[in-house]
């Protein structure tokens, strides 16, 4: 029987401001990808978020970005590797010592928005994120985009690297990920998604925003907190990978 992981970015909110319903789309994940307060989340909502998480079970990565808040940390951050290594090092301890005060811990890595796309091919801010990851001394797992530089790097240096796909997201020929700024670059029908990722979990493969089909290997599914009906598709999502015969189960 295969088994899959699906995570989910959360702990996104800002003071009065609100992204997504972490505590509905935990009913549907396994993972929790918890924002670290550089491109979004306060102490208080990353501590809620992870006490739903500990309550429901839910394995809870540290979602590490650009110091980016004004950006949702969607902007490329030209800043020393050296800087970058200490941002995301801080990143890590942060969400460590909140995790720990609700009865949880981190178990991976996962980069966020424009830091995640970067790795793909920055050398440099690749190794950065690799290094604070052993710096932190806590052996985790970095969740990468397939055929990155940081996955390299990840392995290289002694750590699991985990490939990981995303449902709502359109893609390239090349396997990448359309850019935001691109028309029809966030997917919304929840059933062609589900359809999709029934696919990747059983075939490995995808088709690309040009009709091409792509091999994509992958341990892992991501669904966006934030995305438009989120919760509805995610839901969506793990009814039709359960009824495929699929398992769904965290990677650590």
């Amino acid at each position: 029987m295969n088994t899959i992981d699906l995570n989910s970015d959360v702990g996104e909110h800002f003071g009065s401001w609100t992204m997504g319903d972490d505590a509905a789309i935990f009913q549907s994940v396994s993972s929790a990808n918890v924002a670290c307060g550089f491109h979004a989340g306060d102490p208080s909502s990353i501590k809620q978020t992870c006490a739903d998480a500990v309550a429901q079970n839910i394995t809870i990565g540290a979602h590490v970005a650009y110091r980016d808040l004004a950006g949702f940390g969607r902007r490329f951050l030209d800043c020393s590797p050296q800087e970058l290594a200490d941002d995301v090092l801080y990143q890590i301890g942060a969400l460590e010592a909140i995790a720990r005060s609700v009865g949880g811990t981190i178990k991976y890595v996962k980069p966020h928005g424009a830091l995640y796309n970067t790795i793909v091919h920055h050398e440099a801010h690749a190794q950065a994120v690799v290094d604070a990851v052993k710096a932190s001394g806590l052996e985790l797992p970095l969740l990468l985009l397939p055929g990155s530089v940081a996955l390299k790097k990840a392995e290289e240096a002694g750590l699991r690297a985990v490939t990981e796909a995303f449902a709502d997201r359109a893609y390239t020929p090349e396997g990448t990920l359309v850019s935001r700024r691109e028309k029809g670059a966030v997917l919304h029908d929840g059933e062609l998604v589900a359809q999709n990722m029934v696919r990747l979990a059983t075939e490995g493969t995808l088709t690309a925003i040009d009709g091409s089909e792509i091999k994509m290997p992958a341990e892992s599914i991501c669904l966006h907190g934030d995305t438009a009906g989120a919760v509805e598709m995610a839901g969506q999502v793990r009814a039709a990978l359960e009824e495929a015969g699929v398992t769904i189960k965290a990677f650590v």
